[in-house]
């Protein structure tokens, strides 16, 4: 199945990435590899994964404190947001919109 993410989720994505490589060498692509794990799971069993509101879903990364928030039609996976969980737990929702 296709995964699509929104331009949000992909700076979140990158944002994070580069965050964690600043703090140490190859962190940012153990991060990576993190996300790149749950995509996998997602595209496989793209209903498997909790609701979280209406129709997202979210999977967790390993290691990493971090969520993937997603939902998926017969097509597609659409990713709203690479997201933090120390961040309010709402403020994905504004990449919803639009």
């Amino acid at each position: 199945m296709k995964v699509v993410f929104r331009p949000e989720a992909e700076q979140e994505l990158l944002e994070a990435q580069n965050w964690y490589e600043a703090c140490a060498v190859g962190l940012g692509f153990e991060f990576a590899r993190a996300v790149d794990a749950a995509i996998s799971k997602m595209q496989r069993m793209p209903l498997a994964f909790p609701r979280i509101e209406g129709e997202f879903r979210h999977i967790l990364t390993r290691k990493f404190p971090y969520s993937i928030i997603y939902h998926a039609s017969s097509t597609e996976i659409i990713v709203v947001s690479v997201f933090h969980h120390r961040r309010k737990p709402k403020v994905w929702l504004q990449h919803t919109k639009g």
